[in-house]
């Protein structure tokens, strides 16, 4: 088991781990099951997936066949843009639930946002979910502050969860501390902005002072700006060392320097153009 410390108190009380594995570009399958036990094995405790990824069937095998207790495990997954809408969402809420093989979801997402109208309709979707005990938690995914306060405007659940792409080369302060005021977790993927972290000097000096990979270093980075991280890997050995992120802490001018670092290109669209 993880330690207390190794977790984040959601607005509902429900408890979610700092670090979870990510699963995107993870194919259905062996890939994604054998990515996933070995997460487990190294001491994860989430799973991120979505029904965009094509792989909710895999990944509802490897936690339903993994050696611990389902309350172990959190399970994330997500509703597509072309689902949105009350009926269409509650139809997508069940095929993923059909793949993943398992009674409840820990968080469900709604992966990207989208008019006022019909998030309006697709969050009600959600919160009877939610009333429903079928996921534990709701929230969203790649929504910037004004999307966040379209929602909150019409919302009688404040979403637990928003889950963007963030890194030392993207760093959502602004919205970091929208978030942290209204009672919303921060969840980063991409946090290793898909291995560009591994070439930064900046990041690089740090890592030989802590004796520490680049990777370790960047998520540590990201978990003290408050953030929970999902970084994705199918390497064993990867999966194993970003693990290893609990037991060192960067100092106040080691934090200050990663954020310096000047910022690049986001990885992934740019969610104002929803």
């Amino acid at each position: 088991m993880t330690a207390d410390t190794d977790f984040f108190q959601l607005n509902n009380d429900i408890a979610m781990p700092r670090l979870g594995l990510g699963t995107y570009r993870l194919a259905d399958g062996d890939a994604v099951r054998q990515a996933i036990a070995h997460a487990l094995a190294a001491g994860y405790r989430a799973i991120d997936t979505a029904a965009f990824y094509g792989n909710e069937r895999g990944v509802g095998e490897a936690v339903r066949s993994a050696h611990l207790d389902r309350n172990e495990i959190f399970v994330t997954t997500k509703l597509w843009s072309d689902d949105q809408g009350y009926d269409a969402a509650r139809r997508a809420f069940d095929r993923s639930m059909d793949l993943l093989g398992l009674e409840t979801v820990d968080l469900y997402l709604i992966h990207w946002p989208s008019p006022v109208p019909k998030i309006r309709e697709t969050w009600r979707a959600l919160e009877r979910i939610y009333r429903e005990g079928r996921a534990r938690a709701i929230g969203v995914s790649n929504h910037t502050i004004p999307h966040l306060r379209r929602l909150l405007d019409h919302a009688d659940i404040v979403p637990a969860v928003n889950q963007c792409e963030a890194h030392p080369f993207l760093r959502p302060d602004e919205l970091l501390e929208f978030c942290a005021q209204t009672d919303i977790r921060f969840q980063a993927w991409a946090p290793l902005a898909r291995g560009r972290v591994f070439e930064e000097p900046v990041i690089q000096l740090i890592a030989q002072t802590h004796h520490r990979l680049p990777a370790q270093v960047t998520l540590r980075w990201a978990l003290q700006k408050g953030m929970a991280v999902i970084p994705k890997s199918g390497n064993p050995e990867r999966i194993c060392a970003n693990a290893k992120i609990f037991d060192f802490e960067l100092s106040e001018k080691e934090m200050a320097q990663i954020d310096a670092i000047e910022h690049q290109e986001r990885i992934g669209p740019d969610p104002k153009s929803y």
